[in-house]
């Protein structure tokens, strides 16, 4: 049975902040911020930017494109970020009311900044299980630039952290834009390395650990986790773009467009030549910063509006999530065989 995307929606913050900027509050040379890390500019959340409520205007605008009736939306999976209105909140459900699906029903799913591809693998096998389940919504939104502290020389490589909001429409006997299969990692012994930590029930929150920033995302051993996480990273990079290639079906030399993550120049560099990609074949996104387990989407959008993606190409998501966890998800887009 065939799964494909009937439509993708994305919503951004109109405030930003420049790499000028940054570098300003961290007291970087700006070649380092533009350069290394790679931000010329990046999304941040106004007012009424909640993490939540950017999935519900990317969700609107999916469903817009695709044209179909919310009422027959038959399972909402909320794929934005904990950090959302309320700490202990079912988010799908407010996103599956405020969009009239009703008749569907809603949950919520994380794995950092891997999200999405891990939804995508979710919803197909939900899809494929249960003849019920016939059209599902993905949607969510991010903003955990909340948590940077940019006098942390130890975060600088999540300074490019933004904001924003993305949605996919998957729907069952949909014969274009197909998804196919999905490949993920997952190693737990980076699993403490990053975290924010104030505010659980390990360290809970006062007044003294506001006032220390522990309430901001900190990296507890900087130099242990770059031995060891640098070159694993990459590996499992590749790693989980050619497993899911392989199989959908394919191999590298099929691969058309590569929808990654926004992370340091190098790094984005690096993954292209080792599947000999050209920069062509996929979008840096140093004018959007990263927005978490929404880059994915947005890069598949600007990707197709770009003409990057034509007709029968093959295309992958990839992600990476601090965790620490890689997924790859392969997409033939167009219409299917």
């Amino acid at each position: 049975m065939q799964i494909g995307i009937l439509s993708t929606g994305i919503y951004l913050p109109e405030k930003q902040i420049t790499g000028s900027e940054i570098a300003e509050l961290a007291g970087l040379p700006l070649e380092v911020v533009e350069e290394k890390l790679g931000i010329k500019k990046k999304r941040i959340p106004g007012p009424e930017d909640h993490t939540c409520q950017m999935g519900i205007i990317a969700a609107k605008k999916a469903i817009e494109k695709a044209g179909i009736d919310p009422l027959d939306i038959d399972v909402v999976i909320y794929i934005g970020e904990e950090h959302k209105e309320y700490p202990l909140w079912t988010a799908g459900i407010k996103l599956q009311e405020e969009i009239g699906a009703v008749n569907a029903w809603a949950f919520d799913t994380a794995l950092r900044c891997g999200t999405t591809v891990m939804a995508l693998k979710v919803a197909k096998s939900l899809m494929l299980a249960d003849p019920q389940v016939q059209t599902v919504l993905l949607a969510g939104g991010y903003r955990n630039v909340d948590f940077i502290d940019y006098e942390n020389p130890r975060t600088r490589f999540m300074f490019n952290l933004g904001a924003g909001g993305g949605a996919i429409l998957l729907q069952k006997g949909y014969n274009e834009n197909l998804l196919l299969e999905t490949e993920l990692i997952t190693d737990g012994s980076f699993s403490e390395d990053v975290v924010v930590v104030a505010g659980g029930t390990k360290h809970p929150i006062t007044k003294e650990a506001i006032d220390s920033r522990l309430n901001r995302l900190d990296v507890l051993d900087p130099e242990g986790m770059k031995k060891r996480l640098e070159q694993k990273s990459m590996d499992n990079f590749l790693k989980v773009i050619r497993k899911s290639l392989r199989k959908s079906g394919y191999c590298e030399a099929d691969l058309s467009y590569l929808a990654i993550l926004h992370m340091k120049k190098s790094a984005h560099e690096y993954v292209l030549k080792e599947l000999s990609l050209s920069e062509k074949q996929s979008i840096y996104l140093q004018d959007y910063g990263h927005i978490g387990q929404i880059d994915q989407i947005l890069s598949l959008e600007l990707g197709l509006e770009q003409g990057k993606i034509k007709d029968g190409d093959v295309v992958v998501l990839v992600s990476a999530g601090i965790g620490y966890a890689w997924g790859a998800a392969t997409i033939k887009w167009g219409k299917g065989e």
